[in-house]
């Protein structure tokens, strides 16, 4: 969409060589959606902003007022040591099955990639475009995994936004052959989660005026059969980029994490009012 210039982020997954010990940058194949659109796309993520779910607006049940400029918010946390609330997901991809959704990462290898979700709340306070934490100000009543709507917002959150929601495909099948049978999960994220309850998404609105608004405004507005934004061709999304702004190799190192992991919280407690998170650098052996 033409119109969207909204911040989309997760944190990266790596490939921790079980022979030496390095770390190696996990490609990202582009989503096939469940009901197509991304024909050209070269990687990236799909995003999704539902009204009701997948197959209804609902329209006359429930109004959804879009973001406002400035908004932004964050679901699930780094710092998580056991399973988190539905909607932050893995699947182990076989050909064209996605599988079940899992808590944690698979325990063994897919055939074709390991792919993730990340469900934001979708109740809002109406005052707060943003929180101390990123997540106060919303709150989560999806009580199921999968594009159902999530239940009524209560009083402490009585607005009803977009229910948004990110999916990734992982391109994890060059390592298989390194993951030997027996072996523990070989995949981490880019803080060292190694477990998967750790998986966390930003979002930072970036709509151009009204025009998700008016998106959702309209009914039977699923994926490119809304007439109320602005489409361009994939090939004009794909010159889209963000240029390297640090030169910094990453693949292939042999990281030194010192209990990373309060590292990484603090650098996210420190960096209010910004999506930077989540990020290593190298560290001195």
């Amino acid at each position: 969409m033409s119109e969207d210039f909204s911040n989309y982020w997760t944190a990266h997954l790596y490939f921790k060589d079980p022979n030496n010990g390095s770390y190696h940058r996990v490609p990202v194949l582009p989503v096939q959606p469940l009901l197509g659109g991304s024909q050209g796309a070269k990687g990236g993520l799909t995003v999704y902003y539902t009204q009701f779910d997948l197959s209804r607006d609902n329209l006359a049940r429930q109004r959804i007022q879009s973001f406002k400029p400035g908004f932004r918010m964050t679901v699930g946390s780094p710092a998580a040591t056991s399973q988190p609330r539905v909607g932050l997901t893995y699947q182990c991809l076989t050909g064209q099955s996605r599988g079940r959704e899992m808590p944690d990462f698979p325990t063994g290898p897919c055939s074709g990639g390991i792919f993730t979700t990340h469900h934001f709340p979708a109740c809002w306070d109406g005052k707060n475009l943003d929180s101390p934490d990123h997540q106060s100000h919303m709150y989560n009543t999806k009580s199921t995994n999968g594009f159902l709507n999530s239940p009524a917002c209560p009083a402490s959150h009585p607005v009803r936004m977009p229910q948004v929601a990110y999916e990734t495909v992982w391109d994890t099948t060059k390592f298989n052959h390194l993951w030997k049978s027996g072996q523990p999960n070989p995949f981490m994220w880019s803080f060292e989660g190694t477990k998967g309850y750790g998986t966390h998404a930003d979002y930072m609105f970036g709509w151009k005026g009204d025009s998700l608004q008016r998106a959702m405004d309209k009914s039977e507005c699923f994926y490119d059969g809304c007439g109320s934004i602005k489409k361009q061709q994939m090939v004009e999304a794909n010159k889209c980029s963000v240029k390297e702004l640090v030169r910094e190799e990453t693949d292939g190192c042999e990281f030194f994490f010192p209990s990373l992991i309060g590292y990484d919280v603090n650098m996210y407690n420190r960096a209010q009012g910004t999506s930077w998170k989540g990020m290593i650098t190298s560290l001195p052996r």
